[in-house]
């Protein structure tokens, strides 16, 4: 099992490690629902580094990009980040990603730990621009420093201005004294704040730097497991749940992030169901009767006939009831149907609702 530079200091502090993709990663500190508190209301820290980083440079590099990938990076300029997913050629998902436009020649896409390998391989399949392609995942940490405060907490470390940061835009400098240091106004977590990518050796000084600098804001290491339910309140999918290679991404409805002003993986086919229309979407919703909904969970009509699967599901921190994400047949889509749950050979009362769950005051 693979670690992060950052995987003594999670144990020393008292984290439960789990495996997750491949890495022995901290699921929890002090409790999952404390913890997605912490996030909403301060500012919290995600050890993240597990996940994939690919620096993609020359002259075809958005070639590349722009094949691969169904967003348009050519609307991309220096210092933006774009959303985006790898179609493959079946209809499905390879991954969801983040496109970094470096400069007009050098990228970087972050990808899903899960999938490094697999996204490395498919990128490269495509590759007849000569484009430079180099893996960094290995020595590269990153932090999401996530939260209402993140901002204040982090601006004793850097002379970039955070508060002025356009969401989805990032800038490199100095950070905690190291040059070089990428941070970006992303996030997983819809509460604000930034994620900073930079080389493992600083790892241990970037992390002691933050708390030092955030404790007056009450700053506080974070888990996954606190990452899935603040994530899952805003209807962000998780790939492996709720996105996958069988998934469609306009059921999913990932059509905002599908461009058909360019040739990419796969766009005929993802026209032609955008333009006919797909037999099931994906939904959120909330449960009406008491009961969690849990990935796999089957969906059901009034009268108990199969109208879908659940793919994510908690118990809501923020909301105080649970939420889930589904794919459900198309005519039982619509806001306020009311869908049921097959929890424990039990039919349990739902309601769609629009995303997101949790709407920030």
């Amino acid at each position: 099992m693979q670690t992060t530079a950052l995987t003594d200091k999670h144990i020393a502090l008292g984290a439960k490690m789990v495996p997750f993709a491949g890495y022995n990663m901290p699921v929890q500190y002090a409790g999952i629902n404390v913890e997605h508190e912490t996030v909403r209301n301060a500012v919290g820290v995600f050890d993240v580094s597990h996940m994939g980083e690919f620096i993609l440079k020359g002259d075809h590099a958005l070639d590349l990009i722009q094949k691969v990938c169904s967003n348009d990076a050519s609307k991309l300029f220096d210092g933006k980040v774009q959303y985006a997913y790898l179609p493959n050629k079946n209809g499905g998902i390879v991954d969801d990603l983040l496109v970094y436009r470096i400069d007009e020649k050098t990228y970087m896409l972050v990808v899903n730990a899960s999938n490094i390998e697999k996204d490395w391989d498919w990128i490269s399949s495509f590759n007849s621009f000569g484009v430079n392609m180099t893996n960094i995942s290995d020595r590269t940490t990153l932090l999401a420093v996530q939260g209402p405060k993140a901002a204040e907490a982090l601006q004793s470390l850097t002379n970039i201005p955070l508060a002025e940061m356009e969401y989805y835009t990032f800038k490199k400098g100095i950070f905690a004294e190291v040059e070089n240091v990428l941070i970006s106004a992303t996030g997983y977590t819809g509460a604000g704040g930034f994620e900073v990518y930079f080389d493992n050796v600083h790892a241990n000084r970037i992390w002691d730097a933050i708390f030092k600098a955030g404790e007056p804001y009450g700053i506080k290491p974070i888990g996954l497991g606190a990452r899935d339910t603040l994530r899952l309140e805003m209807g962000f999918c998780l790939y492996g749940n709720d996105i996958d290679d069988h998934t469609s991404p306009i059921a999913a409805g990932l059509g905002w992030v599908t461009k058909f002003t360019k040739d990419f993986t796969n766009s005929a086919a993802l026209l032609a169901q955008k333009q006919e229309g797909v037999k099931e979407k994906l939904v959120g919703f909330e449960m009406i009767e008491k009961g969690i909904p849990r990935h796999d969970y089957e969906i059901v009509d009034a009268d108990g006939n199969h109208i879908g699967r659940v793919t994510s599901g908690t118990q809501s921190p923020s909301l105080k009831k649970a939420i889930g994400l589904g794919y459900v047949s198309t005519n039982f889509a619509k806001e306020g149907q009311e869908i049921f749950i097959k929890i424990r050979d039990n039919k349990v009362k739902a309601q769609v609702v629009k995303f997101p769950f949790y709407k920030n005051k």
